[in-house]
């Protein structure tokens, strides 16, 4: 069952009791509580920051029209499971809710109403999850534990690996505050994202070629916008309703979700398979490394779905793999060597890393783990070892 967040604004005590004594029961995290419903604006902050999945308001006082709160409720967090609950079965409290937009309206008894309710929300979102992958190619999110890990140098070079073995490969630039993958890429195409999430009435497959930039062989490119004063924050389901249009067409998506987790981070990784988290032995970035790792587990996603991945690693650890996996509760996925001089000399010269450097091959091993693809000497041995 999908582990639900839950936001609570309920007044009316036995209401209370009866969602509490309920959610008590189910594997649901109540996020947020919040008895004074009057306090529209308190109530929104608090959502706007938790954002939890299902939203169970008390609508037994509410005298003000219900479509204003619906409004304000997914002008905060998206698009959340509103239930509406009441004191008793109001005809046309229950009309006025479902033209509202409320999802379910319940009353007392609650218990089995309610149960029903959540459990019916956690199978779609379960349904929604394990089903991502049948939809199109495979999908991972990078991301640094904290800024300055490398995340969007290994995506960026992973794409053009990926591309360089007649793989489709989007490459997307979700990266709001650094917006780096064109300047590695050399990408100058005017539109970004922004563009895409701003025209979704008319996002079809010739728009959306419009907006992609074939900077590397193989690779379709769609960056961050450049100015960053104009740049806007998109809502989660704008973010999630562009990736899930784009990633049919490719066989595999990457998604730059710059550093830490973000709201539309977290919001992406709806559509994204496996997230591959980038960090560094520098404590800090092993501290966020821990939370975020803690944070994404706590919101249902699966730890087999964490791909961690060791970068500017020195020649001697001075904490062996098996401690650091202890540590963090999930395993190495791949550890990259440090290399800073060839990355210097790389990104001063203005072009990507030659994939026969060290550094270069090291990531080449990266892109064919998680494309579970063969190198070519791997194909020349198998090759030869046909004819003896």
């Amino acid at each position: 069952m999908y582990p639900l967040t839950i936001g609570l604004a309920i007044e009316n005590r036995d209401l209370l009791e009866q969602a509490q004594a309920c959610l008590s029961e189910l594997p649901f995290r109540i996020i947020v509580e919040h008895q004074d419903i009057g306090d529209l604006s308190s109530f929104l902050d608090r959502l706007e920051r938790m954002r939890p999945d299902v939203v169970l308001v008390d609508i037994s006082n509410w005298r003000e029209p219900l479509e204003g709160l619906v409004a304000s409720i997914r002008g905060a967090i998206g698009d959340p499971m509103i239930i509406a609950l009441n004191t008793s079965a109001n005809a046309d409290a229950i009309l006025s809710s479902l033209r509202a937009g409320i999802n379910e309206y319940l009353f007392p008894p609650l218990q089995d109403t309610l149960k029903r309710a959540l459990e019916k929300r956690s199978t779609e979102r379960s349904r929604r999850r394990d089903g991502a992958t049948k939809s199109g190619g495979k999908a991972y999110g990078f991301l640094s534990a904290k800024g300055g890990c490398g995340a969007t140098t290994l995506v960026t070079h992973v794409a053009a690996e990926l591309g360089r073995h007649n793989q489709k490969v989007l490459l997307t630039d979700l990266d709001l505050d650094a917006g780096m993958v064109a300047f590695i890429t050399k990408t100058k195409s005017v539109y970004s994202i922004l563009d895409a999430v701003n025209n979704l009435h008319r996002l079809d497959i010739h728009y959306w070629k419009a907006l992609v930039s074939n900077g590397i062989p193989g690779v379709e490119i769609v960056s961050s916008p450049l100015a960053l004063a104009s740049k806007q924050q998109p809502k989660d389901d704008q973010v999630r309703h562009v990736l899930a249009f784009a990633r049919p067409h490719y066989d595999w998506t990457l998604a730059d979700l710059g550093r830490s987790l973000s709201h539309m981070a977290m919001a992406a990784l709806e559509e994204i398979d496996e997230a591959c988290l980038v960090t560094t032995l520098e404590v800090p970035a092993l501290h966020q490394s821990k939370q975020i790792i803690q944070t994404l587990i706590d919101s249902g996603y699966g730890k087999h779905r964490i791909k961690l991945i060791l970068n500017r690693a020195p020649k001697r650890l001075d904490i062996t793999p098996a401690e650091l996996e202890r540590m963090l509760g999930v395993p190495i996925f791949c550890m990259i060597p440090n290399d800073y001089p060839e990355l210097y000399e790389t990104y001063a010269e203005g072009r990507m890393l030659n994939r026969n450097s060290d550094l270069g091959k090291q990531i080449a091993r990266l892109a064919m783990k998680l494309g579970s693809l063969e190198d070519e000497k791997s194909k020349d041995k198998k090759r030869f070892g046909l004819f003896g």
